[in-house]
């Protein structure tokens, strides 16, 4: 078992989650294991501290091959990252954790915890735990995206889940942090109602290198894929917002994307197209696109959300990272 933890919480988390990030570390102490705990007070806190981790650890490791010292080596061996909150927590620590040997596991406090519907982890303090100390870390691909942020600044980051081109990144990017804090999902609910009423979106063009071999759902036999529309979804995972499923096939463990991209412009359409996802028929409709692939760019100007947080604007370049990081699931 590990013995080892960093736990990294956000303690505003689902409205304020520094009770049980506490609780949880008691758990883990009780149950024998040294823990580190770090907490959050503004963003992007969280990946500065598993980047800190990664440097400690990296450091212990070359004094190991130094010093050939076993006890440092077993330390270094059973150290886990636990990263307690909602999905941007989530993937802050992916960002600072990226190919490192350290493994990740989720403790879902958040607002939203689509990664944790993805790995069918439940939200009980203990058995979310049970997982993090007893589950299997498996090697999973990243997607990464290069874009601009607003005032025109080149951006890189990785993501676990997804990246909304479009609509859903137009409704992030109008979310009321203050609204938010109080009231979790209704302030994207609210963003999204208020992004409807005054939607007109400029078109995209998704260019997409697609894989030689099938499946297709809808799409192209392998080459390149050239697709209009005005917004889309590039899914690593299968969940999205909850247990909506936009990209029903893609998978953490899978080394490539599944698109989802709608072609027309109007309310009406949008309004259509949210409907057919919340009773998981969109798939069926003529005026979409749904296939995989593997590296896209995407033109036009469009606002971008990744794992549920706002990133930044169109153009931008999406690709795949293989073995990107490690992370506990269920056995």
């Amino acid at each position: 078992m590990v013995k080892n933890i960093v736990l990294i919480g956000n303690p505003i988390a689902g409205g304020g989650a520094e009770k049980n990030i506490k609780k949880a570390a008691a758990i883990l102490e009780g149950r024998g294991c040294n823990v580190r705990l770090m907490l959050t007070t503004k963003k992007g806190d969280a990946e500065s501290f598993a980047k800190e981790i990664v440097s400690e650890f990296r450091v212990k490791s070359q004094e190991f091959k130094n010093n050939k010292n076993a006890e440092l080596l077993t330390h270094n061996s059973k150290l886990l990252v636990i990263a307690a909150g909602g999905d941007g927590t989530y993937n802050e620590v992916a960002n600072g954790l990226v190919h490192s040997d350290i493994p990740m596991a989720i403790l879902p406090l958040g607002t939203t915890s689509v990664l944790a519907k993805e790995l069918n982890i439940p939200e009980d303090l203990e058995a979310a735990l049970d997982i993090a100390l007893h589950g299997k870390a498996q090697t999973i691909h990243l997607g990464r995206i290069m874009c601009n942020t607003p005032n025109s600044k080149p951006l890189t980051r990785y993501f676990l889940l997804m990246a909304g081109i479009g609509f859903d990144g137009e409704a992030v990017f109008g979310v009321s942090e203050r609204i938010k804090k109080y009231s979790g999902k209704g302030a994207y609910i609210l963003s999204g109602i208020k992004t409807l009423l005054n939607y007109n979106p400029e078109p995209i063009t998704i260019n997409a290198q697609i894989p030689p071999t099938p499946p297709f759902t809808k799409g192209g036999e392998g080459g390149l894929l050239k697709v209009a529309g005005y917004t889309a979804i590039i899914g690593k995972a299968s969940c999205y917002g909850g247990n909506f499923k936009i990209t029903p096939d893609a998978r953490l463990t899978d080394p490539y994307f599944y698109v989802f991209a709608t072609h027309k412009k109007s309310r009406l359409a949008l309004l259509r197209y949210v409907i057919g996802i919340i009773k998981g028929f969109h798939l069926n409709f003529k005026d979409t696109a749904y296939f995989k692939a593997k590296e896209l760019s995407i033109e036009g100007n469009a606002h971008i959300q990744i794992d549920g947080d706002y990133l930044g604007v169109t153009p931008a370049k999406i690709e795949i990272v293989p073995d990107a990081l490690k992370l506990i699931m269920p056995k």
